[in-house]
């Protein structure tokens, strides 16, 4: 059982029958990392280097547990403390990892493509797990197994995206993913964070929350990303929560069984409220441990694993 690829750069470019592949493998992972003893020998005897040179909490960490709970041997790299800082260029970074036989580098960067650069110069197995404002195929898949869970279906389901769909690549991610699956995608946010061009992948575009959530099944809400704005793209962080923050008057326009979700980290009190973000409808902290799950099955599957490893 694996994928038919080496590397895993975008939602956009899986069938159908991988991004579910994924997803069902995922369902197997979940079931054993919640045994007393959570590791099985799937990628013993592999490396897995962590290549981030931006920062992360919930990403990175989800996949050094991924890596280590298929019993691979993980690295850690910090771009500040290497020789990057001394101006060697990215791909001879990359030469020289892959020269100690890594089999897997998880990458993130700034820059949109250099995830894919990297791939294209890379004997390696890469995963992406964030590029720019490209893509985040990672959270999308967690997301996607998230609302699986819970819902079923994805083909009668109404998802709506808020917030800032230009910076993000967990939109991108979610709306790729999602429409594969045959959901329906709603994007709602200032007129000023939507992309022309986002009409073009197939969604329903809005401006006005009020009317994007009402009987939304699952009400996906992204951080206002400040450091990728180039200036001021919204009167102020006040002005953005009366018109675009999730509330709980608001979650009432929403199926009385909506689900809550945000990758992280969040702005409490501008794009989503706290009463929201700590009721009974989120699921923020479920995507976090989906998110283990899903990390093993992209890396066990990347890596042509045998199916009885999955410990089922």
């Amino acid at each position: 059982m694996s994928l038919a690829r080496k590397d895993l750069i975008t939602l956009e470019e899986l069938s159908v029958e991988e991004v579910i592949q994924i997803l069902d493998t995922a369902a197997s992972f979940k079931e054993v990392v919640q045994r007393p003893i959570k590791k099985v020998p799937a990628l013993r005897g592999k490396t897995v280097v962590n290549l981030f040179f931006e920062p992360s909490t919930r990403t990175r960490t989800s996949f050094e547990l991924a890596a280590k709970r298929l019993s691979a041997d993980v690295v850690n790299f910090t771009a500040s403390d290497s020789s990057l800082v001394k101006g060697e260029c990215l791909l001879d970074t990359i030469r020289n990892i892959e020269a100690m036989n890594v089999h897997t580098i998880i990458m993130r960067h700034a820059y949109s493509g250099s995830v894919e650069l990297v791939a294209r110069h890379s004997q390696a197995a890469v995963v992406n797990a964030g590029d720019g404002t490209h893509a985040h195929p990672t959270q999308g898949l967690l997301d996607m197994f998230t609302i699986r869970e819970r819902k079923g279906d994805f083909k009668n389901l109404t998802v709506t995206l808020v917030g800032d769909i230009t910076h993000s690549r967990v939109a991108r991610s979610n709306i790729h993913g999602l429409r594969k699956l045959g959901a329906t995608v709603r994007i709602v946010g200032p007129a000023t964070l939507i992309p022309k061009s986002m009409a073009r992948l197939g969604v329903e575009v809005y401006t006005r929350l009020d009317e994007a959530i009402r009987d939304a099944d699952v009400i996906n809400i992204l951080r206002i990303q400040l450091e990728r704005q180039d200036g001021q793209l919204f009167p102020s962080a006040r002005e953005y929560a009366n018109l675009y923050g999730v509330n709980a008057r608001r979650l009432k326009l929403a199926k009385p069984d909506v689900l809550i979700m945000h990758p992280g980290p969040m702005n409490r009190g501008i794009e989503i409220s706290p009463r929201v973000a700590d009721g009974p409808h989120a699921v923020i902290l479920d995507q976090v441990t989906n998110g283990v799950a899903v990390r093993m099955a992209v890396l066990y599957l990347l890596a042509g694993g045998e199916s009885d490893e999955t410990g089922d």
